[in-house]
C-alpha cells in the first residue's frame, strides 16, 4: 500500500484526497435522489452548495478538534496546523463542524434541518467509509500490535509503520470501513424505506456510527485522550445515549400512517 496513486511532475494525486473526491460524487447522487424523493425545496445546484458547505465545515471542525487534543504539538509547530495530508481529522469533530455549516446553509435556504438531514444519513456514512481506505492507504487512523492473521504491517514510511516498524497491527481504519459500509446499507435499504419522522435516520446513523466507533476504538493505536480514557470513546458513548434518547422519548420510529393506524387499532 502507498498513499500516492501517481506523480505527474510536481503534482501528486494521493488516494487520501481521492477518497474525499468520491464521497463527494457519490453523495451529491444519493442526497439529489433523497431530495427528490422527499420533495424538499432544493435544486442540484443547493445540494451541491450544500456539501461543500458541509464538507468545508467537516474538515475545519475535525482538524480544529484534532489540534486541541494535541495543542502542545501544534503550538510548537504551527506549520503543520493546516498539514492535513499529514493526517489528523478526528471524526467527532467532523461531525459538529459538517452539522453546524449544514444548519447555517439550511437556515439561509429555509429548508428544514431535520427531513434533509434524514436525506444526508446515508450518504455521510458511506463518505466515512471511503474516507477509511484512504486512512487504510495512508497508514494512519492504525491500531495497536496483534498476533491475529489478519494483522497488516506497514510499510516503513507511513505513520503506523514508523510507530511500529515490522509489526503486525489491527487495520482498524477496514475495520471501521466494514462497520460504516454495513450501517449504510441498514439506513439506505430498509430504514429510510417506510414514512418515519423526520430526524429518525439522522439520529439512528448517529447511534449506531457511535456505537461502532467505540468497539473499533478499543484496538486503535493512535487515539486521542482525555487524561487516561480515550476521548473519542467517551464523546461515543454520550452521542449514542443522546441519539438513542431521542429516538425513543421522541418516538421518531413512527410516521404519520403508522400513529393513523395505531389510533384505529
Amino acid at each position: 500500500m502507498h498513499p500516492i496513486l501517481f506523480r505527474f511532475g510536481p503534482i501528486e494525486i494521493r488516494f487520501y484526497g481521492l477518497m474525499y473526491v468520491v464521497a463527494i460524487l457519490v453523495a451529491n447522487w444519493l442526497i439529489r435522489k433523497e431530495v427528490r424523493r422527499k420533495s424538499i425545496a432544493l435544486t442540484d445546484d443547493d445540494v451541491m452548495n450544500f456539501i461543500i458547505w458541509t464538507v468545508v465545515g467537516g474538515v475545519l471542525g475535525a482538524r480544529f478538534y484534532y489540534v486541541i487534543f494535541n495543542l502542545d504539538y501544534y503550538l510548537s509547530n504551527l506549520v503543520e496546523i493546516p498539514a492535513v495530508w499529514h493526517g489528523g481529522l478526528a471524526i467527532h469533530g467532523g461531525m459538529i463542524g459538517g452539522i453546524f455549516a449544514a444548519w447555517l446553509y439550511l437556515k439561509r435556504k429555509g429548508v428544514a434541518f431535520w427531513g434533509m438531514a434524514d436525506c444526508v444519513a446515508p450518504a455521510l456514512i458511506l463518505g466515512q467509509a471511503f474516507g477509511r481506505f484512504g486512512n487504510f492507504m495512508n497508514g494512519d487512523a492504525h491500531g495497536r500490535p496483534t498476533d491475529m492473521p489478519w494483522g497488516i504491517v506497514f510499510p516503513p514510511e507511513s505513520i503506523a509503520g514508523s510507530e511500529f516498524p515490522g509489526i503486525p497491527l489491527h487495520p482498524t481504519m477496514l475495520y471501521e470501513l466494514v462497520i460504516n459500509f454495513g450501517i449504510f446499507l441498514l439506513l439506505w435499504l430498509y430504514l429510510k424505506k417506510e414514512e418515519r419522522k423526520d430526524g429518525f435516520i439522522f439520529a439512528s446513523y448517529i447511534a449506531l456510527y457511535s456505537m461502532g466507533r467505540f468497539v473499533v476504538e478499543h484496538f486503535r493505536a493512535d487515539s486521542l485522550m482525555a487524561g487516561p480514557i480515550k476521548a473519542a470513546q467517551i464523546v461515543s458513548l454520550a452521542i449514542a445515549a443522546v441519539a438513542l434518547i431521542i429516538i425513543f422519548t421522541k418516538r421518531l420510529w413512527e410516521g404519520e400512517q403508522r400513529r393513523a393506524n395505531a389510533r384505529r387499532r
